[in-house]
């Protein structure tokens, strides 16, 4: 939730290729109330969530007018945006399954003058699937080797990992928290938005009681396909696992870092049936050097490094993917890998909100 990560993605049958990428923050008010709302979510009146859609709409809209001037690109000579959203609620099980995005394609649309892709998840979990994750189908396009087996790991606010056979084989879900309680534990112990390079983490020590009881969390003993969100792991999770007890901020952080760390690795070993022999790691916790050292001594067999080896850097995989599912769709390709999400098939992913008259700034 720290913002909007953009590139530029050029799609050939050849491959992939990004031409640029941009960071664009969110406005801090626009990031306290959207922190709010997934932490409160039954205090978000309609009002309150229709003023977020457009927000964080305009938000995207001036990501991507950044994108194409830092790429001297013109609107007119890209296809489609495609635009994730910003997760709110994500419920994919039960009597009335779903998944909540926002941040208006509508908006994005009138202000570049660019068809918009938008709401990938929906249509998977009406199939009778998870929504999530989605990145796996992108990470067997762009990072498979045929006769080897990879392990990707996304670790976003929530991590989530994907084992690709040399077979073509593949399978993956949400394996539990990534930065998400860790940056949650930074903001309230430090005012920093998230514990930089792992340092706080680094200079504790792991509370073995209180790494048990995260590590009881019931979800993480789920079969897959399955996948999570913070509307689980927040706030109102954490601080009753710390009631007992009295640490210091620093060993909290450290024992945050090794429950990623561990959920991660743990659910690696389950689906690969052994360490693999490469895991490579997207997301801000490819800059979380702490939890990349931990991540090495629980998968000791396996070379830890991030996607860059790979030919696209952590910050820039998840972008990526749907930028090229909103290529799947314009193509009127499936998206969705039902193996990884649990759908009863293949489904084309998205709707399409066409362009405005011309690029508009808000």
């Amino acid at each position: 939730m720290d913002g909007v990560e953009a590139v530029l993605l050029d799609v050939r049958e050849s491959g992939v290729a990004i031409q640029g990428a941009h960071h664009h923050d969110y406005p801090a008010a626009l990031r306290s109330a959207l922190e709010s709302a997934v932490g409160q979510p039954d205090s978000v009146t309609p009002d309150r969530m229709g003023t977020l859609d457009v927000q964080v709409g305009e938000t995207f809209a001036a990501a991507v007018h950044a994108l194409l001037e830092t790429t001297g690109t013109a609107p007119q000579t890209v296809r489609a945006i495609g635009s994730h959203g910003q997760t709110l609620l994500h419920r994919p099980r039960g009597a009335s399954p779903f998944t909540l995005q926002i941040g208006d394609p509508n908006v994005i649309a009138e202000r570049c003058g660019i068809d918009v892709v938008a709401d990938f998840r929906r249509r998977d979990v009406a199939a009778g699937g998870e929504g999530a994750p989605l990145v796996p189908a992108f990470h067997a396009a762009v990072f498979g080797r045929a006769g080897e087996t990879v392990a990707v790991a996304n670790v976003g606010g929530i991590a989530n990992v994907t084992l690709i056979g040399g077979d073509g084989s593949l399978r993956g879900f949400d394996t539990g928290p990534g930065n998400c309680l860790m940056d949650l534990w930074a903001r309230r112990t430090r005012g920093e938005p998230y514990d930089r390079d792992g340092g706080q983490a680094a200079s504790g020590e792991v509370d073995a009681a209180l790494l048990a009881r995260l590590m009881a969390e019931p979800y993480l003993a789920l079969p897959f396909p399955k996948s999570t969100g913070r509307e689980l792991f927040n706030a109102a999770w954490l601080d009753p696992r710390l009631a007992t007890g009295t640490r210091r901020p620093e060993d909290v952080q450290a024992t945050l870092c090794e429950f990623t760390a561990r959920s991660l690795a743990e659910a690696i070993t389950q689906l690969a049936g052994l360490s693999p022999r490469a895991l490579y790691v997207c997301g801000g916790g490819a800059f979380n050097g702490e939890l990349m050292r931990r991540l090495q001594l629980r998968l000791p067999d396996a070379e830890v490094r991030d996607t860059g080896a790979l030919g696209i850097a952590p910050d820039q995989v998840e972008a990526a993917a749907f930028a090229w599912l909103a290529h799947r769709f314009v193509e009127g390709l499936p998206g969705n890998h039902p193996d990884v999400t649990g759908a009863r098939g293949p489904r084309v992913l998205g709707g399409l909100y066409p362009r405005g008259a011309g690029p508009v700034r808000a």
